[in-house]
């Protein structure tokens, strides 16, 4: 099963950086996923979101990356649990702090997802962004 899991969770992340918005994307979910983004440079407080907010957060993402490549570093999984060490770069349709629009955004991801009968039921991030 864990091989199974790996495999979702990289077939998700290929999905993110192919532009996955909409019904391709919730196909990754479960119906009552939870996404928990902890505290980070772009949201300082962090944020939940579920499936409705998920969908509508990938489609705010299009208006301001053109691209995003996901290279993972490190994959674990056991059991439901994949754990995931990402390096994250975007080329920006828009400015943001020092970037320009055209310029690459990066961050180090720790990602933990939870995987039940191939879906996504939860997603914790850990965002460490590069200064921008």
């Amino acid at each position: 099963m864990s091989t199974t899991n790996l495999e979702t969770a990289r077939r998700y992340l290929r999905a993110l950086e192919q532009g996955a918005t909409g019904e391709a994307l919730a196909a990754f979910f479960h119906p009552e996923v939870s996404q928990r983004e902890y505290p980070n440079r772009l949201t300082p407080s962090g944020k939940t979101r579920d499936l409705r907010a998920l969908l509508e957060s990938a489609e705010k993402g299009q208006t301001s990356v053109s691209s995003q490549r996901y290279e993972v570093r490190h994959a674990v999984a056991e059991g439901d649990t994949v754990a995931l060490e990402v390096d994250w770069s975007a080329t920006l349709k828009v400015p943001a702090g020092s970037l320009p629009a055209g310029g690459t955004m990066r961050a180090s991801l720790a990602m933990f997802m939870t995987i039940r009968d191939g879906r996504i039921t939860s997603l914790r991030n850990y965002d460490c962004f590069e200064p921008f």
